[in-house]
């Protein structure tokens, strides 16, 4: 029989009760900071000001957690819980850690995860940093999921919460450090709950703020454009060939696409195409049949070890290629820095610069880290 110990009972966090928690201005934050004063911590709101214009229409348009409406909205929920709120800034370590790092990757023909690397080094890290300054004993979030310590090993790890709002996968690159100081206050409650939480108990404006679903630094979700104006040029012109290195026809920029793609391909191919493959050296873009961009293989670097430390041998587990990926059966084997991972059965469009998450049998995360190629 497998026993889990949460990390946080209450008998756990009697005499540590200083909370900095991240208010994106969502219902999910709101009701994290809702929780946590109810449950007797000193909790202090912030908003992370990581948005890049000093124009303030431009900052007012930004939606998700970015803009200036998220800062109010947030201001209100603190006001209306008697706590007191910041907008503190983080534009820098957000352009170092999560922007640059986007446009590098797509210009290298890779597909980044902005979301993920925001999580490690500006909502945990950078946060923790400022918590430390405050002499606060946690952060916390409004994520779904919690933070478990392994009964073998004793790491901490995540448990994926059983529901669709699951965002463990987002979070399988922070550190046993990181783990170690942050709570989860919404865990594994179900969405509507949460907003039913915020209409009722708390009577807050933000209950059915709808969720942000785009990068929250490209709005209109229009990444050929972000880049065009990142890099100060237009993005170089390339070559979409077939498999066979023909010539199809020429594409706009490595940068306004992504493996798996089939829409906005500019042309007409006479039967469904879709991007199989993204060459940053040639500039050419591989175009394929649905049926040629399923593999069973894949390789995994920049590893983040969770709830078992480096392991040998093989292990039988489940993987996730991306954010909406049901986690597939597999077998993961380390060994030089890297996994080899290979599905029981093919998974379509592994995708080299997403993330790989690989959970045992309870939806405890082993590791993960970052698809080098699929094989």
């Amino acid at each position: 029989m497998v026993f889990l110990l949460f990390l946080f009972t209450p008998e756990d966090v009697k005499g540590m009760k200083k909370v900095v928690i991240a208010m994106s201005g969502g219902v999910d934050s709101a009701v994290a900071a809702y929780l946590l004063v109810q449950g007797g911590y000193d909790v202090l709101g912030i908003t992370m000001q990581i948005w890049q214009s000093e124009n303030p229409d431009v900052v007012a348009a930004k939606g998700g957690c970015c803009g200036m409406t998220a800062a109010q909205d947030a201001r209100f929920v603190c006001n209306v819980l008697g706590v007191p709120h910041y907008v503190l800034n983080f534009r820098d370590v957000f352009r170092k850690t999560v922007i640059d790092y986007f446009a590098r990757e797509y210009r290298a023909g890779r597909t980044p995860n902005p979301c993920i690397a925001c999580n490690r080094y500006v909502k945990w890290q950078a946060l923790l940093d400022k918590a430390t300054e405050l002499e606060a004993d946690f952060i916390a979030t409004g994520h779904y999921s919690e933070i478990v310590r392994h009964d073998e090993t004793g790491r901490l790890t995540i448990l994926a919460a059983d529901n669709a709002k699951d965002q463990s996968y987002a979070l399988y690159n922070l550190t046993q450090g990181q783990l170690a100081r942050t709570l989860f206050p919404v865990g594994s409650l179900p969405k509507d709950e949460v907003r039913n939480l915020a209409a009722q108990k708390i009577g807050l404006r933000v209950a059915h703020k709808p969720d942000s679903q785009e990068i929250c630094f490209i709005p209109d979700d229009d990444h050929a454009k972000f880049l065009q104006e990142y890099f100060g040029e237009s993005l170089a012109p390339g070559d979409f060939v077939n498999e066979q290195g023909e010539v199809l026809g020429r594409h706009k920029g490595i940068g306004a696409y992504t493996i798996g793609q089939r829409k906005g391909l500019g042309m007409a191919f006479g039967r469904p195409m879709y991007v199989k493959h993204i060459d940053a050296a040639s500039g050419n873009i591989m175009l394929a049949d649905d049926a040629a961009l399923f593999s069973r293989h894949m390789t995994i670097d920049d590893i983040n070890f969770m709830a078992h430390d480096e392991f040998a041998g093989e292990v039988r587990c489940f993987g996730k290629i991306r954010y909406s990926h049901k986690a597939a059966p597999c077998v993961i084997r380390y060994a030089d820095g890297l996994i080899s991972c290979t599905f029981d059965e093919a998974q379509r469009a592994i995708t080299p610069g997403q993330s790989a998450v690989f959970y045992d049998d309870i939806g405890r995360i082993i590791c993960g880290g970052t698809i080098a190629a699929p094989r």
